[in-house]
């Protein structure tokens, strides 16, 4: 299956604290994918640097095979 959507090795801090430490996943075509977790976890922190919202501070965003990353 075609990856439509991948994260690699994503990071964002906020002074000392490590929202998103290290994600990477997958997304193919026709697939769902849930973030689940407690609060804090960094599920939104994630989400906003996937569209833009919140650049990140290391690792890659790919879209349909192009880097997304900064793009926002």
């Amino acid at each position: 299956m075609k990856a439509l959507l991948e994260l690699r090795s994503l990071r964002k801090a906020f002074g000392g604290v490590r929202a998103v430490d290290d994600v990477s996943f997958t997304v193919g075509e026709g697939e769902f994918l849930a973030l689940i977790g407690p609060n804090g976890a960094g599920k939104s922190t994630c989400f906003n640097m996937v569209n833009g919202q919140l650049a990140a501070d290391g690792g890659d965003i790919v879209l349909a095979g192009e880097s997304i990353l900064g793009l926002g």
